[in-house]
């Protein structure tokens, strides 16, 4: 006398069941993560690639003339959060009496930009004059001064 259960069989309604799920549960999660996708892209790159494209070749000439400064930069949050940009020559002097103006952005984009405009609060040493919220931000500076310009890109937080 045998004391084991009987063998179970699936039918083809089983397997048609099985199928249907395991699809439905690939298809929720390709749901799932396209969405997600979709909702934390910040935004464009470039407006248009193939005017971008056209316009690389002077980006990589400023980017020389840029490099050629030799300055040095420090970017920090003070504590009150206002941006503060340390700006210093290639031979350590301070660089006095120039033009910033910068632009604040969530890396996620989901808080609006917040433009800031500098005053120079001692020789070298520019404070924004609206704060930040608390956070991670992405800075995009534009400094002048003397008839060159500086682009600077600094994350803080």
């Amino acid at each position: 006398m045998s004391n084991s259960l009987p063998a179970r069989r699936f039918t083809g309604w089983h397997m048609t069941a099985i199928l249907v799920a395991f699809f439905a549960v690939v298809i929720a999660v390709n749901v799932l993560m396209a969405t997600v996708a979709v909702r934390s892209f910040g935004g464009t790159v470039v407006e248009n690639s193939y005017v971008a494209s056209q316009r690389f070749n002077g980006w990589l000439a400023a980017a020389r003339a840029q490099d050629g400064l030799r300055w040095k930069d420090g970017v920090a949050t003070d504590g009150a959060r206002h941006v503060v940009l340390t700006l210093g020559s290639g031979a350590g002097a301070p660089v006095r009496g120039g033009t910033v103006k910068a632009l604040a952005q969530h890396p996620l984009g989901r808080v609006a930009d917040i433009p800031l405009a500098f005053r120079e609060a001692a020789p070298g040493r520019y404070v924004s004059e609206a704060a930040l919220p608390p956070g991670r931000w992405r800075v995009r500076l534009d400094v002048w001064h003397g008839g060159s310009e500086q682009h600077l890109l600094r994350e803080i937080d």
